[in-house]
C-alpha cells in the first residue's frame, strides 16, 4: 500500500534521517508546497520510501531542485529512493508512477535527480527508465 508521509509529525517521518543519498536535506525541505514523500507499506511496516518534488522543467542539480517553487509545475522529480526489503524500491516506483499520473494530471514528465552511480543507473534502467540527461553531479532518468 502507498502511504504519504505528510509532515514532520508523521509517525514515519523519523525514517527520512536514514536517506542514503540525500540525508542532508532537512525535513522542512521535504514537506510543503509541491513536495511529497511516499512510502510503500506492508502491514504497517515501511518497506521503501521515495521523496519527490513537483517542478517546472527538469532540474540538473540539487540546488535547482530545492529552489524551484513553480506555481504551474509540469514535472515530478523523484530525488531519492531507498528500500528496507528486496524488491520494494521497484514496487514503489511502479505503484508510485501509477498514482502520480492519476493525482498530478498537469505533470508531463516523470524524472529522477539521481547520483551518477552504477547502482542508480542499473536500478532505473532495469525499472524502465531511460537516461534523459547526464549533468555535472547528477543524472536525470525519465519514466514514461
Amino acid at each position: 500500500m502507498i502511504y504519504e508521509i505528510r509532515d514532520e509529525q508523521d509517525p514515519y517521518s523519523y525514517l527520512l534521517a536514514e536517506d542514503p543519498v540525500r540525508a542532508h536535506i532537512p525535513l522542512a525541505e521535504r514537506f510543503g508546497k509541491n513536495r511529497h514523500v511516499f512510502a510503500l507499506t506492508d502491514e504497517n511496516v515501511v518497506t521503501a520510501i521515495v521523496c519527490s518534488k513537483l517542478c517546472h522543467g527538469v532540474p540538473a542539480s540539487e540546488q535547482e531542485l530545492l529552489a524551484d517553487n513553480a506555481n504551474n509545475p509540469n514535472t515530478i522529480v523523484f530525488y531519492t529512493i531507498w528500500s528496507y526489503k528486496s524488491g520494494s524500491g521497484q514496487q514503489l516506483i511502479a505503484e508510485g508512477l501509477k498514482i502520480a499520473k492519476e493525482a498530478f494530471t498537469n505533470v508531463e514528465r516523470f524524472v529522477t535527480l539521481s547520483p551518477p552511480t552504477e547502482l542508480a543507473r542499473r536500478f532505473h534502467l532495469r525499472n524502465g527508465a531511460t537516461v534523459f540527461r547526464v549533468n555535472q553531479d547528477t543524472v536525470n532518468y525519465e519514466y514514461k
